[in-house]
């Protein structure tokens, strides 16, 4: 019997062209209407909190800042908007857009719409990085790396192990690289949970707040890197729109049309690992984000990755504003984790997706 994960990869037939609700000229003003919103949605996070805050003197406090022009509101109050809730909002969106480009990128690479960003283990090693800090206390590499390097670090090994693990005979097999993830991700978990068991109950609340994902605490350094990553991951995907395009029609059809299939390839995952390690350094795990908007957006704008990767930006940048929006209000005083609510609609719709798969509907694009 063959062995279809030793087989090699053969070419797919082209995906058929689905009917999708915006094309063309449209998809322009898609993209308007999401950036509008996205700054609306902006300015309603950071009224939002504890207390809830008049949108014009948030809108004012803002602005004084941007421009440096006009009066500043009260301190307390410039400081609660600018210092504490603008940082948020924005590493929220900044989030968003990461783990959605991801998404769009990790797909792309198996040519799979199931595919995650987390399939790669990439979520589960940096969750083992960030509880090593404080399970190696006041060591030197505690110290050195911190928590968000230790998470770094983590999931960036583990991209490079599923990389190395996942080929043979020179080449990357989409299922060798979907089963070695999934392998080093229960590694990960497994080790994640032996660790935390040789916490403190104090450290331990912490770190399982931050497992779970949350933007709580955001500061301002805090988004340099993630933006200047987003925006170059996002510069390379879009001048390689095309070629996403012809791999996702099989390895065979895009090699005959020239396009550098391996070098495409290990530039996909070193871009989807690289983005999903840098948001899980950050806001911890968030889940099902990189699964769930780029197969919407390819419902409604098509597979065309021209469109898909700029509307999954927007797109998931402003989905975690609301969620966070939601995790904040659900259950005042008290604040849930974002994971919570990105999972409780993720299942949901990973299961319609299975299903829709299993009768045929195929991709959605």
């Amino acid at each position: 019997m063959t062995d279809t994960l030793t087989s090699p990869p053969r070419a797919r037939p082209a995906p058929s062209r689905r009917p999708h609700l915006i094309s063309g000229p449209a998809t322009g003003l898609l993209l308007a209407a999401l950036l509008a919103g996205l700054v609306a949605a902006l300015v309603v996070g950071i009224s939002i909190g504890s207390v809830n805050l008049p949108l014009g003197q948030v809108w004012g406090v803002v602005w004084a800042h941007v421009t440096g022009r006009g009066a500043l509101a009260d301190p307390l109050l410039s400081q609660v908007v600018w210092e504490i809730r603008t940082p948020r909002a924005l590493l929220a969106a900044l989030a968003g857009a990461g783990l959605s480009v991801a998404g769009v990128a990790l797909q792309a690479l198996v040519r799979n719409p199931l595919a995650d960003p987390y399939v790669l283990g990439v979520s589960s090693a940096a969750s083992l990085g960030a509880v090593l800090v404080p399970a190696l206390g006041g060591t030197a590499l505690a110290g050195a790396f911190g928590v968000t390097g230790a998470a770094f670090a983590a999931a960036m090994l583990s991209a490079l192990l599923v990389y190395v693990l996942s080929q043979r005979s020179g080449r990357l097999l989409d299922s060798w690289l979907v089963l070695t993830g999934v392998a080093v991700g229960y590694l990960c978990a497994a080790a994640t949970t032996f660790v935390q068991l040789q916490l403190n109950p104090t450290e331990l609340q912490g770190m399982m707040f931050w497992l779970m994902g949350s933007v709580a605490g955001a500061s301002w350094p805090d988004l340099g890197v993630p933006a200047l990553l987003i925006v170059c991951c996002m510069a390379w995907l879009l001048s390689q729109a095309r070629a996403l395009n012809a791999l996702m029609a099989g390895e065979e059809a895009a090699i005959a049309i020239g396009v550098p299939v391996a070098a495409l390839r290990i530039g996909l995952l070193v871009a989807g690992s690289l983005l999903t390690a840098t948001v899980v350094s950050v806001v911890g795990g968030i889940g099902f984000i990189g699964l769930m908007i780029p197969h919407m957006v390819r419902f409604v704008v098509g597979a065309d990755h021209r469109r898909v990767l700029p509307v999954s930006l927007l797109t998931g940048a402003l989905f975690l504003i609301l969620v966070d929006l939601a995790a904040r209000t659900a259950d005042r005083p008290n604040e849930l984790p974002v994971g919570i609510f990105t999972t409780g609609l993720g299942v949901p719709f990973f299961l319609w997706l299975l299903r829709r798969r299993a009768k045929g509907g195929g991709d959605a694009a």
